[in-house]
């Protein structure tokens, strides 16, 4: 086999190889999950299903995400002006970590009719891994505020989750946590030798130095006797 025909096949047998490694080692899994909300209102018990998406986006140390509503979860039986609904809403961690994320975002910005069922805008917030692993994130309590009214929404259907992350936390990804009290620890190195036997040859140098001392003032006064 020539030179260039060897290359090429080197080549395309290590682009296959990096493609099956990434194919089989995935760090995130998205679907839509309908979720059967069960809601309190100040007009009586409401229910509806709306699926359900939630994104998440590496930043910093963390996860920006995102949760979206496909479908309204609830209607207000009087119009609702701009700006007078305020939605948030509340993400369960499961898997490696446990929690649970708070997402929010901004009031309605179109009026909203009477009767009409009332469509969350996009809602983010911060997600910073504590531990590490496989970490599973689902729907959790939706509130609505709104003209001095607050509306709670509970998933019902115990809904799976809509996004699973293999997130790293911070400081190495420890999955737990050492005491700080544990009697085993060891002393920071200073170099080849720890502090304890740094210090010990210090003593040993200035021992030596002052026994060096002493034997030339011992010789230093017998030359002195002699030359008398």
């Amino acid at each position: 086999m020539s030179y260039r025909k060897r290359t090429t096949a080197l080549a395309s047998a290590a682009a296959l190889a990096g493609s099956v490694v990434l194919l089989a080692a995935p760090t995130a899994r998205a679907e839509v999950v309908d979720v059967d909300y069960q809601c309190k209102t100040p007009i009586g018990d409401k229910s509806a299903v709306s699926p359900i998406d939630i994104k998440g986006e590496k930043s910093g140390a963390g996860y920006k995400l995102t949760m979206s509503w496909q479908k309204g979860v609830s209607s207000s039986p009087v119009e609702l002006g701009k700006g007078a609904m305020k939605p948030s809403a509340t993400i369960e961690l499961g898997g490696a970590d446990s929690g649970t994320v708070n997402v929010t975002g901004p009031a309605n910005q179109a009026a909203i009719p009477a009767d009409t069922p009332i469509k969350i805008n996009d809602l983010s917030g911060t997600y910073t891994p504590k531990k590490s692993g496989k970490v599973t994130f689902t729907a959790g309590v939706l509130t609505i505020k709104a003209l001095g009214t607050t509306t709670t929404c509970t998933p019902s259907n115990d809904p799976g989750p809509a996004l699973t992350l293999d997130v790293t936390a911070a400081g190495g990804g420890s999955t737990g946590s050492r005491s700080g009290g544990d009697s085993g620890a060891e002393l920071p190195q200073t170099g080849p030798e720890d502090s304890a036997i740094a210090l010990g040859t210090l003593g040993g140098t200035v021992l030596l130095a002052g026994a060096a001392g002493a034997l030339w003032l011992t010789r230093r006064n017998q030359t002195a006797r002699v030359r008398r």
